[in-house]
């Protein structure tokens, strides 16, 4: 087994908690979580991925083990997480790399893409959205009416998503066996965003995610400018982004591997974890080095 060490540095004034394994001379792969997670959602992704790559998943600032400043002393923002992430990668120096993303992590891969265009070698999409025809309405709705019009009723329509039902909600919805999914995953989070003042940090990314769809045109245009090699890798139960999403990616990169995996939901590594890694592995061993 290829050991996995639990890593700090300080970026920006902050203490960023990252995991890493591998050979720091190997291409890196960098794994980018979503809400309301950690790095922890890699754990079972991370030792065969290290096999062949230098991996790096760093907590996001609010998340996991990295500082969580109050909401009142940080202007949280999906930028700001992305300046973060580059601090963490310049700091570690890492200057190209593959990207994994999956939810938030997804909105930060875009940005650190359209920042540096010639720094991504590959991306990995795990149920992380990029199109307007991977949101479901249902889910979608009460969010979408936060972003309209902020105030305290619309509010208490999003911090729903804080608590313990409705994370659990998360993993298991979707997922043919949920007695395969570990609890331990949904009482983690729970306990993450219930901290002291970390609702307010939520409620506030909640809130920004509003500034995502909007950089999905450029998105697409560097999807069809770079030509980059993309896997869409996609729980085909997600109720969240829904796998018209994943099949999007094909209208900007027709050669984009796309492959919808039944009885799978929004948090596919808990489930199946095994297809996640074959389809990764044999991806990014066809990437070139240097491409």
């Amino acid at each position: 087994m290829v050991p996995v060490h639990h890593r700090t540095a300080v970026v920006d004034g902050h203490r960023i908690a990252y995991r890493e394994a591998g050979d720091p001379a190997a291409p890196a792969v960098v794994l980018l979580h979503g809400f309301p997670t950690s790095s922890r959602m890699f754990r079972g992704l991370i030792p065969p991925l290290a096999r062949q790559h230098r991996v790096i998943a760093p907590d996001m600032l609010g998340f996991g083990h990295s500082d969580a400043p109050p909401a009142e002393e940080f202007d949280y923002t999906f930028d700001a997480l992305t300046d973060i992430t580059e601090g963490l990668l310049r700091a570690l120096d890492v200057d190209r790399y593959a990207i994994y993303v999956q939810d938030y992590g997804a909105p930060v891969g875009w940005r650190l893409a359209l920042r540096r265009p010639d720094a991504i070698r590959a991306i990995v999409t795990q149920n992380g959205n990029a199109y307007e025809d991977g949101f479901d309405p249902g889910f979608w709705a009460p969010i979408r009416q936060f972003w309209a019009a902020p105030d305290p009723r619309t509010e208490e329509g999003v911090r729903g998503a804080l608590a313990l039902d409705a994370i659990r909600w998360q993993y298991l919805h979707g997922v043919a066996e949920p007695d395969l999914v570990d609890p331990d995953t949904w009482t983690l989070d729970h306990a993450g965003v219930s901290r002291p003042g970390n609702d307010r940090v939520q409620v506030r990314l909640m809130r920004d995610y509003a500034t995502n769809p909007p950089l999905y045109p450029a998105v697409h245009e560097y999807f069809r400018t770079s030509r980059v090699p993309l896997l869409a890798v996609w729980g085909a139960g997600d109720e969240i982004f829904v796998p018209a999403g994943a099949l999007a990616f094909a209208r900007d990169l027709p050669d984009a591997r796309i492959r919808l995996v039944e009885g799978g939901g929004h948090f596919l590594l808990e489930s199946h974890l095994d297809v996640v890694v074959d389809e990764v592995v044999e991806f990014l061993a066809r990437v070139p080095v240097h491409s």
